[in-house]
């Protein structure tokens, strides 16, 4: 069965995380992607351990990279520019996240590519776009600080936290994703290839969607509430009599069935909870009345007991227990893929005529991880 991007050839200039997010998912649909690497090194994340999977290798760079064949070329040199540009001359899309005008430097700029390939489509992805902030480096860290993320993240006004993965490459790698596939769909009708930019801090303040919108809509400028919502409530994490667990009643209907599973029926109808603006604005004493009643019994027995009622509620997992709660409800979140010496997380979109594909692992410095070409 062929993928939806077979014959789609892919030179991928990108390293570290954005960039080989977003073609390890156009690899997974099928395309074929070549990754251009610098001479002894390559990517950056082939050092960036421990951990490290059962060959050596390390694990942060198996996470992007699969369905990729590794290309060794010093950019640095006339000679590697151009096996650069004669792979380009075969192939329909660029992906680079170097900072702006790297690549126009080395002559392999958008404009200087599309006299080889005029139907090219060029991504690149920046930290803070090719205007003033084209010199600042687009570390997924900085952009958490300064876009704004932190400011909401973490339990104390003190404390900014980030997310515990690098969230704002990974968002950038699914926005770079579309704008390729939107690009691809477009040249299908015209012919016509073109540039495609983006960049991590824009993403970001996309991403914080209710909160940018409260700011932008109402003026607001929201702070930390830990696992608290702005607008919601309950919508957060409880203890219990052994571990956290967490609540997400987004209506009255909702509200009045957990309550009911609680032992608190008459909750449902006080005037102070009886609307999501009103538990809103009385949300400490909700809190108050919920705590002990949820510290009866523990976390699994509120999950069960919740989740029969129809309301949203699940135990704090660490990863292990998140793969096997996955597996348990029969989503297969791990696929065997031909080349790599450990189990991969699988592509999360399923499709039912053209379906991905895991061709080969992470390939090793300018080669593949198998015989078959990816």
């Amino acid at each position: 069965m062929t993928g939806a991007l077979d014959r789609v050839v892919v030179v991928d200039f990108s390293r570290v995380l954005a960039g080989p997010y977003a073609t390890m998912m156009l690899g997974d649909f099928g395309a074929e992607i070549i990754k251009v690497e610098r001479p002894g090194t390559g990517d950056d994340t082939r050092a960036w351990g421990p951990p490290y999977d059962a060959s050596g290798v390390a694990t942060y760079f198996n996470a992007v990279n699969r369905n990729k064949r590794s290309v060794v070329l010093d950019l640095a040199d006339p000679d590697g520019c151009r096996q650069a540009r004669e792979l380009v001359a075969g192939a329909d899309v660029v992906v680079e996240n170097f900072r702006p005008g790297t690549m126009e430097r080395l002559g392999l700029g958008f404009d200087d590519l599309r006299t080889v390939r005029p139907d090219l489509i060029y991504c690149a992805i920046t930290g803070f776009g090719r205007g003033g902030g084209a010199a600042l480096p687009g570390y997924d860290l900085l952009v958490q600080a300064v876009g704004g993320l932190m400011s909401v993240t973490g339990t104390e006004p003190g404390d900014p936290t980030k997310a515990g993965v690098a969230l704002v490459d990974v968002l950038a790698g699914l926005h770079a994703l579309s704008g390729i596939l939107a690009a691809l769909h477009h040249r299908d009708r015209t012919g016509e290839g073109q540039r495609v930019d983006t960049d991590l801090m824009s993403v970001l303040l996309s991403s914080m969607v209710n909160q940018a919108s409260g700011f932008l809509g109402a003026g607001v400028v929201p702070g930390m509430m830990g696992n608290r919502h702005p607008s919601i409530a309950p919508y957060q994490t409880f203890d219990t009599a052994d571990r956290p667990i967490a609540l997400a009643v987004g209506n009255d209907k909702q509200f009045r069935a957990f309550t009911s599973a609680l032992g608190l029926p008459e909750l449902a109808d006080d005037p102070r909870f009886v609307t999501n603006p009103a538990r809103v604005a009385h949300r400490d004493d909700l809190c108050a009345l919920l705590i002990p009643a949820l510290k009866a019994h523990g976390a699994d027995h509120w999950y069960a007991r919740l989740s029969a009622v129809g309301v949203p509620a699940g135990p704090i997992n660490d990863l292990s227990e998140a793969f096997a709660f996955a597996r348990g409800l029969g989503i297969e979140a791990t696929v065997a893929v031909p080349g790599s010496p450990a189990p991969q997380v699988a592509n999360p979109v399923t499709m039912s005529a053209t379906p991905v594909s895991y061709r080969c692992g992470p390939p090793p410095l300018g080669g593949c991880a198998t015989d078959e070409k990816p």
